[in-house]
């Protein structure tokens, strides 16, 4: 089979996805789920919010039998919405930077919220808060599969991933050169202090730098997220009392892990880890939840 009969035959099965982008699929997103079965890489059974109908139109199109779906990447069910405890939430936005259609709105520090007509129900968004302030009522009724989505809802997911995927390699590309402007700008100052007679003796005759007065406020934040996530804490022993778990723990993406290990390192540095955690706390670095490292390539081994 040629390129271009893998990009056409791949391009006939992603408009068959639902475009969840839940990557329940094994894959980060629809679009490269339906390069694999393209290619032969992957099963035409691996798309839970699909559905058994998912399933039995991708057989269509391939001219293959209806199989049934396979129980490793999650049961067909009806299809949720993610809705956010405005009496929890802390304002940490790694539920938005999860979300893959941009479908949660908000800011750092403030109370964020789902826009219930763009949630797609992917799950993504409950793993990564730390205070498990998510959850996901279905809200289509006994209704699965396609029978609960919409070929103009799919269509408008993929518009809003797509975009999305944009708007994120603009932001790098941005930073990147940012950094790169401020290695070329700082090397150039280096080289002209360099030049200069007397530099060494007039270097060891300056002042140090006077340390940033910045204890106080680094200390009120402490205190601030601290006093957050003791009621956080709070609401979740009086949910487990009532044998009501965090959600979607397991089978976590290799994105959203990393997003989560990195919410719990801020955690440590800042003091706040959790009692059973082995590491020792280091609270002479600074938080900050709006700003996590470039999440790594997407994969749900569920």
């Amino acid at each position: 089979m040629t390129v271009i009969q893998i990009k056409t035959l791949a391009d006939r099965i992603e408009d068959l996805l639902p475009q969840t982008q839940c990557t329940k699929c094994g894959y980060p997103a629809c679009r490269p789920y339906a390069e694999a079965v393209a290619r032969g890489e992957a099963n035409y059974n691996q798309c839970p919010p699909g559905g058994q109908q998912g399933v039995a139109r991708l057989a269509a199109v391939l001219g293959k039998p209806v199989i049934a779906l396979n129980p490793a990447n999650g049961v067909e069910r009806p299809r949720p919405l993610a809705v956010i405890d405005e009496q929890i939430c802390i304002g940490c936005t790694l539920c938005m930077q999860a979300c893959p259609v941009d479908a949660i709105v908000g800011a750092p520090k403030h109370m964020h919220t789902v826009v219930a007509e763009l949630c797609t129900g992917c799950d993504l968004c409950v793993p990564p808060c730390p205070v498990d302030c998510i959850s996901m009522p279905p809200v289509t009724g006994e209704a699965t599969g396609w029978d609960a989505w919409s070929e103009a809802q799919a269509e408008a997911a993929r518009e809003r991933h797509n975009r999305r995927e944009a708007r994120l390699a603009r932001e790098r590309e941005a930073a990147e050169a940012r950094v790169a402007a401020r290695r070329s700008s700082a090397a150039a100052a280096s080289a002209a202090v360099d030049i200069q007679p007397g530099n060494a003796a007039s270097s060891a005759a300056s002042p140090a730098p006077a340390a940033p007065a910045a204890n106080d406020a680094e200390a009120k934040k402490r205190a601030i997220i601290q006093a957050a996530l003791q009621r956080a804490r709070k609401k979740k022993e009086e949910l487990a009392a009532k044998g009501q778990g965090p959600l979607n723990t397991e089978h976590v993406s290799a994105d959203v892990q990393a997003q989560i290990d990195a919410a719990e390192a801020r955690r440590r540095r800042l003091g706040l880890a959790r009692n059973d955690s082995p590491e020792a706390a280091d609270t002479t670095d600074t938080v900050n939840a709006s700003t996590p490292p470039a999440p790594a390539d997407t994969r749900n081994p569920r």
